[in-house]
């Protein structure tokens, strides 16, 4: 996992430089050019071009915060959504759109998703009887990523119109982050009601829908695409070892408290015991995972967001912000305050 910038891996998660293309088509729909921004970032014509180039997370979300001051227009993310096309999902909206329905359309753009976007705090995933889809939660929600959200919502929902060629293609959507203000303008887009400050992040499929024929339907060459694709996660996953599969977990477990060892055995779907020895003859134990995982992520939270210290507590994991001040401390030397302003004048 490596940035489009600097080659480092980022603990955090990278998305590849497919996203910012839809961004750029984005900014240019609303009238300005996006270059001098993408040159801000250090985003050329050779980076884009790159089919397996990515921005690591946190970088991508200050892009499109300044995507959203720049063009003012604070529901960016729907025309975001609007202007993806298959194609800019990569190898996963392209085996998608050949699927037989709708549903399992949907479902394979999200089961392969792992090609293109990878973040520390979940991957998205599929109701059942996939009625609907949910994208993980991203707490604590700011002014950084709300368009992430609705960018992703909107790219299933302008995904799921082509390949019906419906307009009306969902029930309901609900959304964690409180309402903004744009309420009736995100009603309008999805064509339905649209709820704040839920417990989710969902689009429910209109009645019927999973089981619509896509009109990209294409059976050979859906089995050979997914071929394809899992044969790119198969190299994109190769070498790991049980100490990377807890690891790959503990990041999307930590929020509020630490998980236990049997919750996370039981989420790699093996016996607390057997987990202990894998990770014995690997030369590693749980606690000293936990630790690290903690270590690596709250590095890249101080390095790459402006979350507060009690936000960044909550998100590994900590009891509050003195817990995690005592760890950081132990773990880099100074206080993260003191880290910050450190990393931010280099």
């Amino acid at each position: 996992m490596y940035t489009a910038n600097s080659g480092r891996r980022n603990t955090l998660g990278d998305i590849s430089l497919l996203y910012v293309a839809v961004l750029a088509r984005a900014i240019s729909r609303e009238g300005m050019d996006p270059q001098p921004l993408l040159a801000r970032f250090d985003l050329d014509e050779c980076r884009l071009g790159a089919p397996d180039a990515r921005i690591s997370i946190p970088r991508f979300m200050r892009l499109g915060h300044a995507a959203v001051e720049l063009t003012g227009n604070p529901a960016l993310g729907l025309l975001m959504g609007e202007l993806t096309r298959p194609v800019d999902t990569g190898r996963a909206g392209l085996a998608a759109q050949t699927a037989p329905d709708a549903g399992q359309a949907l479902s394979t753009l999200i089961h392969y998703d792992l090609l293109t976007s990878q973040n520390s705090r979940g991957q998205p995933s599929m109701g059942p009887g996939r009625g609907y889809a949910e994208f993980y939660s991203i707490r604590p929600y700011n002014a950084f990523n709300f368009f992430v959200v609705d960018s992703v919502l909107a790219g299933w929902t302008q995904f799921l119109r082509l390949i019906t060629g419906r307009t009306q293609v969902l029930a309901k959507v609900t959304i964690e982050y409180p309402e903004q203000g744009l309420d009736a303008e995100f009603e309008r887009w999805f064509g339905c009601p649209v709820s704040f400050g839920e417990k989710h992040n969902r689009v429910y499929l209109a009645p019927g829908l999973s089981s619509l024929p896509s009109q990209q339907s294409q059976p050979a060459m859906h089995r050979l695409l997914c071929e394809d694709c899992n044969q790119a996660l198969s190299r994109l996953q190769s070498g790991w070892g049980t100490a990377d599969r807890v690891r790959d977990k503990l990041t999307t477990l930590l929020e509020g408290a630490p998980p236990r060892l049997e919750h996370l055995a039981e989420e790699l779907g093996m016996t607390p015991w057997t987990l202990q020895r894998r990770l014995t003859q690997e030369g590693t134990g749980f606690r000293a995972l936990l630790d690290a995982t903690r270590k690596d992520l709250g590095l890249e939270y101080i390095r790459e967001t402006r979350l507060a210290f009690s936000e960044i507590a909550w998100l590994l994991g900590f009891s509050g912000a003195a817990a995690f001040h005592k760890a950081y401390l132990r773990w880099h030397g100074c206080n993260p305050g003191e880290h910050r302003r450190q990393l931010n004048k280099a």
